[in-house]
């Protein structure tokens, strides 16, 4: 199974136009820019998924809605609680292994919670550092899935060096 992690784009900060709950951060206008960029990007490497996993948090399903386009797969974002930020990791590997027959799988959430399941699946413990930049995509490889070191790191690609895949 490859697994590709992918951080959502710029959002507005809260307090900005009245914004009081970070669930309800929309994406920027040039974080949907850049997410344009990213997904063209991601188009030349010739990225294809059988389901896209979002947190419900508004910028980060933006994010993936604005990936699925690009990629022509709007049909298979799929919400879920497992990829907020205070998500279960355990859950979020079940809900992937109980969708049988996944062999490319995209993930939209936030930091630090990304960061975490990369560091989990390919160590074993959460204190493996990884900085996940906002449009940064990162994809691990695994035989098997499963709560702990069961994946490698394949590559980590900063939103810059996507952008530019794109052009």
């Amino acid at each position: 199974m490859n697994l590709y992690l992918l951080r959502h784009g710029l959002a507005l900060e809260l307090g900005t136009a009245g914004l009081t709950k970070d669930s309800e951060r929309p994406l920027t206008p040039k974080g949907r820019r850049k997410l344009r960029k990213i997904a063209a990007g991601m188009k030349a490497l010739e990225l294809e998924f059988d389901v896209i996993f979002s947190s419900p948090y508004v910028r980060a399903r933006q994010t993936a809605e604005i990936i699925a386009v690009g990629l022509h797969a709007r049909k298979k974002v799929e919400l879920t609680a497992t990829l907020t930020p205070g998500g279960s990791h355990s859950k979020l590997i079940e809900l992937i292994n109980q969708s049988r027959g996944l062999e490319d799988v995209l993930l939209v959430g936030h930091e630090p919670h990304l960061s975490e399941c990369i560091s989990l699946l390919v160590s074993g413990k959460s204190g493996f550092s990884v900085t996940m930049k906002k449009g940064g995509l990162c994809k691990l490889a695994a035989e098997s899935l499963g709560f702990g070191r069961c994946a490698s790191l394949e590559w980590l690609l900063t939103p810059g060096q996507l952008a530019l895949m794109g052009c």
